[in-house]
């Protein structure tokens, strides 16, 4: 017999518990009956359009995403708007829908321990620990060996699939970097972080004119770390192939598959 979503969830409980979640998060299961068997899961970062037509065509029993589709309330989902219509797309497809977002983020092999040991850094620890010292938000390490700015640029932009908006980095191109802080997905609230000033570059995603700029200057005044800004979804997509090995080991027979679909929002950018 298959695993039901029940079991299925219990597992991702185990892996990813809920508790550790941010207290203003929305994980786990968001749709679908407990008691209905899984024999495939599909991976993505987000439950949109694209992604849910895949998991309809691929047969899967459910959708497990790392952002929340109901994250922020809604008072309907009719499908008329974004929301209701995939809710009614996977509903009408008998898909379950489930989330592990801050929760996934934290622990050990999460998303951003995920894009630091891809990296190749060492002597890796929770930029911000929790009660756990071996979890928590974001991750510091050291480069094997220094290389410079430019260098480590190039190599994210190596490492993470392809985006429109790319890898943008606000520091001296040629300046040498050891020390690494980074946080996978939206890490501007943690810019003025001990450990992030103290870091020689800090990787992250959704970095804003105000908080960037603010940044670089104090940097100029005072010291402090090199930024990199990289795609959101980029950032949380090396993470699927962690999870989905995770999920293979503890659900044996159940297909588990990772979506290559690009939910990076942006298509293109034009060159002034």
């Amino acid at each position: 017999m298959s695993p039901t979503l029940a079991d299925v969830a219990a597992v991702v409980e185990r892996l990813w518990p809920a508790s550790g979640a941010e207290p203003w998060d929305a994980v786990g299961l968001i749709a679908g009956d407990p008691a209905a068997q899984v024999e495939s899961i599909l991976l993505a970062v987000d439950a949109v359009h694209d992604t849910v037509d895949e998991a309809v065509a691929s047969g899967a029993d459910l959708l497990l995403v790392h952002h929340p589709l109901l994250l922020r309330g809604v008072t309907s989902v009719a499908a008329d708007h974004y929301k209701g219509a995939t809710l009614t797309r996977l509903i009408r497809g008998d898909i379950a829908l489930l989330a592990a977002h801050t929760n996934a983020d934290v622990v050990e092999s999460g998303t951003s321990a995920t894009l630091a040991s891809a990296l190749g850094l060492v002597d890796i620890t929770p930029l911000a620990p929790s009660s756990d010292p071996a979890r928590g938000i974001g991750r510091l390490g050291r480069l094997p060996a220094p290389m410079t700015l430019g260098r480590l640029a190039r190599t994210l932009g190596e490492l993470l699939p392809a985006t429109a908006t790319g890898v943008r980095v606000a520091g001296d191109f040629d300046a040498p970097v050891a020390t690494v802080a980074l946080c996978a997905g939206a890490g501007d609230s943690l810019l003025s972080h001990p450990a992030v000033l103290a870091a020689d570059v800090y990787i992250t995603s959704d970095l804003r004119h105000h908080p960037a700029s603010e940044a670089r200057e104090n940097a100029r005044t005072a010291g402090g770390p090199a930024l990199i800004d990289v795609s959101h979804w980029a950032s949380e997509w090396l993470w699927l192939e962690t999870a989905a090995d995770e999920l293979r080991a503890a659900l044996p027979g159940v297909t588990v598959t990772v979506s290559d679909t690009r939910t990076d929002p942006w298509d293109f950018t034009v060159t002034q």
